[in-house]
C-alpha cells in the first residue's frame, strides 16, 4: 500500500487543496477534481470521518486513482462543538466566511454575552485515503486553542483569523504558513498517514 506515485487530491477547495499539497512529498503525481470537472460530492455523514470518507471514495471511485481527501472544522466548546462539520455551510452556499465568522460570534453572545474567558475551541482534521480497490485509511488530528474576540490576520482561509492556538498569542491568521503547517490539525492528521508516502 505504501510508495504511492501519484494521487488524487479530494478536494475542490483551492486553500485546502494547497494545504495538502504542501504536506505531501514534491515527488508525488498531484491530480485535482477541476482537471477531471468533477463536482464535490453531498457530505451527508455525521462525523468528521465519515464526511472524509465519502469524499475520499467518491473521487477514487471517479478516476480509478488513489486519493487523500479531509473533512475538518472548528468545534467550541460554548456552542457545544458547532459549527463542527458543517463549519464551512455557516458561509452560506458561497462558503463565506466572513459571514460565518459573523455567525459564530452571534451564537457565542448569545450564549454568554462576555464570552472572553469562555472562548476554547478546537481544529479537527480527519484524513481519508482511498484506494481504487477499496482498501481505505482514515485518521484524526486535532489541535485545541481559543476563540479571539475580534479577527486578526489575513493569512490561511476559513476560521484561521479567529483561532489562537494553546500555547501561542497569534490567531492562525497572523501565523507564517510554514509555522502553521508544522502544529495545525491538518498536519497532525497527515502525521498518522505518512507511513504510506514514505
Amino acid at each position: 500500500m505504501s510508495n504511492i506515485k501519484k494521487i488524487i487530491i479530494g478536494t475542490n477547495n483551492e486553500a485546502k487543496s494547497k494545504e495538502i499539497c504542501d504536506l505531501l512529498p514534491k515527488r508525488i503525481e498531484k491530480c485535482f477534481p477541476k482537471e477531471f470537472k468533477i463536482l464535490s460530492p453531498k457530505e451527508t455523514g455525521k462525523s468528521f470521518e465519515k464526511n472524509s470518507f465519502i469524499k475520499a471514495s467518491y473521487f477514487s471511485k471517479k478516476t480509478n486513482l488513489i486519493c487523500l481527501s479531509d473533512d475538518s472544522g472548528l468545534e467550541i466548546d460554548i456552542l457545544k462543538g458547532r459549527p463542527g462539520i458543517y463549519s464551512s455551510r455557516w458561509g452560506g452556499n458561497k462558503k463565506n466566511f466572513n459571514l460565518a465568522i459573523k455567525k459564530v460570534f452571534k451564537a457565542m453572545d448569545k450564549r454568554k454575552k462576555y464570552w472572553k474567558n469562555y472562548n476554547s475551541a478546537k481544529f479537527v482534521c480527519c484524513m481519508t485515503l482511498f484506494w481504487p480497490n477499496g482498501k481505505n485509511y482514515t485518521v484524526r488530528g486535532t489541535i485545541n486553542g481559543k476563540i479571539s474576540d475580534i479577527k486578526k490576520g489575513k493569512n490561511g482561509f476559513g476560521y484561521d483569523p479567529i483561532f489562537i492556538p494553546a500555547g501561542y498569542e497569534q490567531t492562525f491568521g497572523e501565523m507564517k504558513p510554514k509555522l502553521k503547517m508544522s502544529i495545525d490539525h491538518r498536519f497532525k492528521a497527515f502525521l498518522k498517514i505518512k507511513k504510506f508516502f514514505i
